[in-house]
């Protein structure tokens, strides 16, 4: 009997100091108190575990591994796309090309924002406009698209041309200012409305400048920019005694899980990698898992019951052929088509072949260097910094020191708005001794073989050019120069010399896909052809992409014991 109640005493004290030892790992465990140190951190950390948005318009690209180039004969001998391995991350894209009416929200911003009937301002509008002219043919009559194409609502949901890459970036800076805007508008950062008030060019919004310094958006108006957000407001903690204590993180910061990543240019990879859309390829075939087109099968037709014999892209047919005999064999369209006509890919991506080409953010050169780089590949970058100004504080662009650059067309663009952070190349400050790049601008890092050149000649890369002046470049194309004199004409210096072996420079870039204006060969997403970055034409769009943050899938993948 004693001994019975001994076991039962020893059992109790067991279960005793197992339920006490649970309820102080819990505790440690708590999502407020630091796993490292123990300390409550309730007012050091931001949003445990918030999981990023997708931003208006994007859909979720699960990231992977990819056969990158063309996998099938060359049947054009460009050597410019052979296959290479590369893995992707993660990242969400536009589901449809950027449209016109998308387009157009953001020319009523700046006519708004920047009066071009204002000196300091006129080029700002005029800069950012598509250029309706690419629709003129000398031995065709399209003036209809050239008046109608860009501002007729029938054309609204159709994907907007005439951008050039410069301006395609702009856009997309745009597009992220005003979804950051609204993203701390929707969670009490910003007084309701802020983004439609009496907002000018000196008291605009820029995402990095809220997050270096909230007192500087808006141009310091305090009365839009707030303090604390939703949850500061609507549960405001109290000390013992009653009072309300301040939140001590009174402006959103990156570690609020609130804003969003810049929407950008594609890279050429992540591009190629959403075309393809390997995900939903489930069996072997002779291409290595990948698929001649974004969808699956070797025909440009849908081999389905219910749609057998529709076309599943936007190109064109043959000569003198853009969509077919009318009726049921025709593709639906003759030129552009509106936006989601065709099926989407398995990613949810539409018009990833066909319709228009898209600016991808890429540098050409006709090199993939896997050797170099097989993770996240893109060509074309160039590190800046925030420029200090002689306080000590970031130097804020104000309207009188924008900068414009003149295109070779003679258009004038605006590269940098008043409320940004003036930036500046990298210097030997961030680079000395570093191991993964030395320079700020990397664009020709490793573009290709100097043997091959015209004029190597085995140990002097320089090549003279009529003005006697030396080119230590690979490849030396042509340099016009096009500038405006005191009264604002144009002056051309058109580039004659006889030397110049490539039309491939620093300003071109890369664009993939088939238009209405190509032919089946070219909707392979591996196709790449380049085109200068200050040009645009009728058959070239473009759509926005944002990185991923965080973990790599949408579903948490079940651990392994």
């Amino acid at each position: 009997m004693k001994a019975n109640r001994i076991m039962g005493l020893r059992l109790l004290i067991s279960i005793l100091f197992i339920i006490g030892f649970s309820s102080c790992s819990k505790k440690s465990s708590s999502k407020n108190t630091s796993r490292a140190t123990g300390w409550n951190m309730d007012s050091k950390k931001g949003s445990s575990n918030k999981k990023q948005e997708a931003g208006p318009g994007l859909v979720f690209v699960e990231g992977g591994t990819f056969t990158m180039g063309r996998v099938q004969d060359d049947v054009m001998h460009d050597w410019n796309n052979s296959p290479t391995q590369q893995h992707v991350q993660s990242f969400y894209m536009d589901e449809t090309e950027v449209t016109n009416s998308m387009y157009l929200d953001y020319l009523d911003w700046l006519k708004n924002v920047y009066p071009p009937t204002e000196e300091n301002y006129k080029n700002i509008y005029e800069g950012a406009s598509p250029d309706t002219l690419v629709w003129r043919n000398r031995l065709g009559y399209n003036e209809t698209m050239t008046n109608n194409y860009l501002r007729h609502p029938s054309y609204a949901e159709y994907p907007v041309v005439g951008v050039n890459w410069i301006q395609a970036v702009e856009f997309s800076y745009w597009r992220t200012q005003r979804v950051n805007e609204a993203m701390l508008e929707k969670n009490g950062y910003l007084k309701k409305n802020a983004k439609t008030l009496d907002v000018t060019a000196d008291s605009n919004f820029d995402t990095e400048t809220y997050l270096n310094s909230p007192t500087l958006a808006y141009g310091g108006n305090e009365d839009i920019v707030l303090k604390g957000g939703k949850g500061a407001r609507k549960n405001p903690k109290t000390a013992k005694d009653g009072s309300v204590v301040e939140a001590k993180n009174v402006y959103a910061q990156r570690s609020s899980g609130i804003l969003l990543p810049e929407y950008r240019l594609p890279t050429e990879a992540e591009w190629e990698y959403a075309a393809a859309a390997d995900v939903g390829q489930r069996e072997y075939n002779i291409y290595k898992g990948q698929k001649k087109y974004p969808w699956s099968g070797g025909y440009t037709r849908s081999g389905k019951r219910q749609s057998k014999g529709d076309q599943l892209a936007n190109f064109k047919q043959g000569n003198g052929d853009y969509g077919g005999i009318a009726g049921w064999s025709d593709d639906g369209a003759d030129i552009t088509n509106e936006v989601k006509q065709y099926p989407a890919n398995d990613f949810g991506l539409y018009d990833m072949a066909g319709n228009v080409a898209e600016w991808v953010l890429d540098v050409y050169r006709p090199v993939i260097d896997n050797e170099a780089n097989d993770f996240n590949y893109f060509r074309g970058n160039k590190y800046t910094k925030n420029k200090i100004g002689p306080d000590g504080k970031v130097a804020i662009v104000t309207t009188d020191n924008m900068k414009f650059d003149t295109l070779s067309n003679g258009k004038i663009i605006a590269r940098n708005f008043p409320g940004q952070i003036a930036q500046v190349p990298v210097d030997e400050q961030e680079t000395y001794l570093r191991q993964n790049f030395n320079k700020s601008d990397n664009t020709n890092y490793r573009d290709g073989d100097k043997q091959s050149t015209r004029y190597y000649d085995f140990g002097n890369s320089e090549v003279a050019d009529e003005e006697g002046k030396q080119d230590r470049k690979m490849y030396n194309s042509p340099k016009h120069n096009v500038t405006t004199d005191s009264l604002g004409n144009m002056v051309r210096k058109y580039d004659k010399s006889s030397s110049r072996t490539t039309l491939i420079n620093d300003d071109v870039r890369v664009y993939k896909g088939g238009s209405w204006r190509d032919r089946a060969y070219w909707l392979d997403p591996a196709q790449r052809r380049y085109f200068p970055q200050d040009m645009a034409t009728d058959y070239i769009g473009f759509r926005c992409a944002m990185s991923r943050v965080g973990a790599k899938a949408n579903e948490k993948r079940s651990a392994r014991n």
